[in-house]
C-alpha cells in the first residue's frame, strides 16, 4: 500500500473520532480598506473602509479545524458577556460547533485581535497593523470551577485532547490536571499548543512548537537540523511527552520521538508562504486527529505539514476541509 493511500485510511476514520479543544477562544477581527490619500494632519495612510471580517482565533479556531476535517469537536473555554464574545458564541453555533462548552463570565473582557488590513481591487491585501484588546487577569475562581465541571461532563468520552494556551489563563494549573488526568482515564490523545508556558506542561502526549519557541526554551539558535533535533530531544525529556512535532516555516516540519528517532519532513507545497495567521492550530488539529485516528507518528506529521502548507497559503484565520486534504494527498500521491 503506498503512503497516500494509508494516509487517506486515516483520513477515513476521522469521522468516528471526537475531539475536545480546552484554552483561549479568540476573536479574530479584520478590518479592510482601500488606500485613498495621505491625511493632511499627519504623514499617514488614509484607508476608505470596505468591509469588516470576524473568524474564530485561538483555541475556536483550532476547533474549527478539527471540525472541517471531519470529526466531532468540544470547544471549551472561556469569552465574556460583551459584543465580541457574544459574536464569538455565534460563530462557534454557526460554524455548528456545541457551545456548552464556553463559559461565559460576565465584566471579563473577550481577547479580540484587530487587524487593519489595506489594498485594492488590482493589488494583495497587507496588514498594517494589529490592535489587542485583552483581559486584565486569569478568569475567575468561580469561571473556572465551572469550566471544571463543564470539561468532567463533556470530555468523559472523547478520543483526544488539544490544549491550545495562547496565555490569557484559560488552561489553569487545576484545568491542565483535569484534562491530562481525563486523558489517561481514557487512554486518548492529549496534546498540546502553548504561546508562552510549554514547560508547565509535563505529561502530554505530544507538543507543537515552533522553532522560534523551541529556540527560546533552548536558550540558543535552532537553525539546522542537528540543533533542532538537540533541543528538541531536551525538550521531550523536560516535558516528559512521547512526541514533539516542531513547525519550521518553510523548512517544513520536524517530528522527534522520545523511543524513536527524528524525521525531517520539507515544507509541502511552495514556500512562498501568504498567511501564517493561525496555521499553528490547523497544524495541532490535524496532528491531534490523525494519531486518535491510529496513524503513526510520522503519518500523523506528514498529514500535518501537508494541512499547514495548504492553510498557510490562505488569507486570515484558516481552516483546511478533509476534501482539500484528500486532493493535496493525491498529488501527493502522484
Amino acid at each position: 500500500m503506498t503512503e497516500a493511500a494509508r494516509l487517506r485510511r486515516v483520513l477515513d476514520r476521522f469521522a468516528t473520532r471526537v475531539v475536545a479543544v480546552v484554552g483561549d477562544v479568540i476573536c479574530d477581527e479584520y478590518l479592510v480598506g482601500r488606500p485613498g490619500r495621505i491625511s493632511r494632519e499627519a504623514p499617514v495612510l488614509i484607508l476608505r473602509f470596505t468591509e469588516r471580517d470576524v473568524r474564530l482565533g485561538g483555541a475556536a479556531n483550532a476547533a474549527n479545524n478539527v471540525r472541517a476535517l471531519g470529526a466531532r469537536v468540544v470547544p471549551i473555554g472561556v469569552v465574556g458577556d460583551d459584543p465580541p464574545g457574544r459574536e464569538l458564541l455565534a460563530l462557534v453555533g454557526a460554524a455548528g460547533m456545541p457551545t456548552e462548552g464556553l463559559v461565559v463570565e460576565p465584566g471579563r473582557v473577550t481577547p479580540v485581535k484587530t487587524r487593519i488590513v489595506a489594498g485594492g481591487h488590482r493589488s494583495t491585501r497587507q496588514q498594517l497593523v494589529r490592535l489587542d484588546r485583552e483581559p486584565a487577569a486569569d478568569p475567575e475562581p468561580a469561571t473556572e470551577a465551572v469550566l471544571l465541571a463543564r470539561l468532567e461532563a463533556l470530555a468523559a468520552e472523547v478520543d483526544a485532547f488539544v490544549i491550545s494556551d495562547y496565555g490569557y489563563g484559560t488552561v489553569s494549573a487545576r484545568v491542565w490536571e483535569a484534562a491530562r488526568e481525563l486523558a489517561r482515564r481514557r487512554g486518548a490523545v492529549l496534546s498540546v499548543d502553548s504561546r508562552y508556558q510549554l514547560p508547565r506542561f509535563v505529561g502530554a502526549t505530544a507538543a507543537t512548537p515552533n522553532d522560534a519557541e523551541l529556540a527560546a526554551l533552548a536558550g540558543e539558535p535552532v537553525e539546522d537540523e542537528r540543533a533542532v533535533e538537540k533541543a528538541g530531544r531536551q525538550l521531550l525529556e523536560r516535558l516528559e511527552a512521547r512526541l514533539l512535532l516542531v513547525t519550521r516555516g518553510s523548512q517544513g516540519v520536524a517530528l522527534l520521538e522520545r523511543e524513536g528517532g527524528a524525521t525531517f519532513i520539507p515544507v509541502f507545497g511552495s514556500d512562498e508562504i501568504a498567511d501564517v495567521t493561525g496555521a499553528g492550530d490547523t497544524v495541532i488539529a490535524a496532528f491531534t486527529l490523525a494519531l486518535a485516528s491510529g496513524a503513526a507518528p510520522v503519518e500523523a506529521a506528514t498529514l500535518a505539514n501537508v494541512a499547514g502548507g495548504l492553510v498557510v497559503m490562505k488569507r486570515g484565520t484558516a481552516t483546511v476541509a478533509q476534501g482539500e486534504l484528500r486532493q493535496a494527498l493525491a498529488r501527493l500521491g502522484a
